[in-house]
């Protein structure tokens, strides 16, 4: 989200066009989420979410078939991170200050959905949690974050 759908949201009362939010973010996904091949899927305004679909190949795995942790842990951050982009007003960077991320299982190669929540959003201080589950719904690990919110000029506070 923007600021103009900050603005708009604001003068209205209304949530911004979903759909519009997704198409803008995924515009502007940086370009590590292209190796993931990963993009923002969906966003529930209600439940502050943010979802996002991910297909992993075994380049980046170990042991065969095991995702490598590094990469869970980018998938979950991604998702937390965009949703901070997509529900806190006025944000225009997002950056990890802290993150611990539980492996509940190996994650395999293979299509993953990531859905990161705003737990609670200060002024510059956010936290954020995540899932990462498997295509058929299998959890495989969880996330929690703290990361500073970085207003764009003239953002709301």
């Amino acid at each position: 989200m923007d600021a103009a759908d900050n603005q708009t949201a604001n003068e209205t009362g209304s949530l911004p066009d979903s759909s519009a939010v997704i198409e803008r973010m995924n515009a502007m996904r940086p370009g590590f989420l292209d190796l993931l091949c990963g993009h923002v899927a969906a966003v529930d305004h209600h439940e502050a979410s943010c979802t996002m679909h991910f297909e992993i190949s075994r380049d980046y795995c170990h042991s065969v078939d095991i995702i490598q942790g590094g990469f869970v842990t980018a998938m979950l951050d991604a998702a937390m991170s965009h949703a901070a982009f997509a529900h806190v007003p006025g944000v225009s960077n997002v950056a990890t200050l802290e993150i611990k991320v539980s492996f509940l299982e190996p994650s395999r190669a293979g299509r993953y959905h990531a859905v990161g929540f705003i737990d609670r959003a200060g002024r510059s201080t956010g936290f954020m949690s995540g899932k990462l589950f498997t295509a058929d719904g299998r959890l495989t690990a969880t996330a929690t974050t703290t990361a500073r919110l970085v207003r764009a000029q003239g953002g709301e506070a």
